[in-house]
């Protein structure tokens, strides 16, 4: 079942405290501002309708930082757009869209996912498309940026269910990262990542609970998660070469969905 995280309370916001199912439409807005991290993927797509449907002022920022499937940024205006299309609440608060170049981490980083190398899986257990520290890099990075538009709520796609066991993807790691956050810049963050504990099943369950068939349309049609930035060949589940690991789980998650 899909779960709702709710922020702690704690003073330094160590987290996201409890999980109820499903996605509550009866939910009033806050009249706060959010920041989503964007990619233009399955996931962070569907962070955002959720952002969207909670926050008075929602921006998003996507970061290209040498990617090979930076395909990924391309499709995030007409995501925007669409997005924007679907529910009148939604275009009147998606506000400005930020991409922010971070060439160095390609430059250091010795990945599949930054380079023409064959995906596989190292020795260290994880799959080679692992860049060390990526998303503690873009937190700190929105972080920065939120500070700067106003916003005290970071929203994104992470999870740690059928994941590719990337270490950043945590929940302990993103729990630490709110609380670095919260202290380095002397004010309450709070990040929200509300497919956490859901798997790629329930994500596209919960992107047709939150709009419709419309919205799912939209996550199947026009985000990308492929990883060899394959966009020519359409399946079920949407575009992608079918092979990588990313591709597979979107797959298998989608197969599960449409069998329920």
């Amino acid at each position: 079942m899909p779960c709702t995280p709710t922020p702690d309370p704690s003073p330094q916001g160590g987290g996201e405290k409890k999980c109820k199912p499903g996605h509550d439409s009866s939910m009033t807005t806050s009249n706060d501002s959010a920041l989503v991290l964007f990619s233009g993927g399955q996931d962070s797509t569907v962070a955002l309708a959720w952002a969207l449907e909670r926050f008075a002022r929602v921006e998003t920022v996507g970061f290209d930082y040498g990617q090979r499937h930076v395909i990924e940024l391309d499709v995030r205006p007409r995501l925007r757009e669409r997005m924007a299309g679907l529910k009148p609440e939604w275009k009147a608060r998606l506000g400005d869209d930020h991409r922010i170049s971070i060439d160095a981490l390609a430059a250091i980083s010795d990945s599949a996912l930054t380079s023409e190398t064959a995906i596989a899986f190292a020795d260290s257990g994880l799959p080679n498309t692992f860049v060390p520290a990526r998303n503690l890099i873009f937190f700190t990075f929105a972080g920065a940026l939120a500070y700067r538009r106003g916003a005290r709520h970071i929203v994104a796609g992470m999870c740690e269910t059928d994941y590719s066991g990337y270490p950043d993807c945590r929940d302990d790691t993103i729990k630490a990262m709110q609380v670095a956050l919260s202290l380095g810049l002397d004010k309450r963050v709070t990040i929200h990542t509300p497919l956490m504990w859901i798997d790629k099943a329930a994500t596209f369950a919960l992107a047709r609970e939150i709009a419709g068939q419309g919205f799912l349309d939209v996550v199947v049609e026009d985000t990308h998660t492929c990883y060899l930035g394959d966009r020519a060949h359409r399946h079920a589940w949407g575009y992608g070469c079918g092979t990588c690991p990313a591709c597979q789980l979107r797959a298998q998650g989608y197969a599960r969905f449409i069998a329920q």
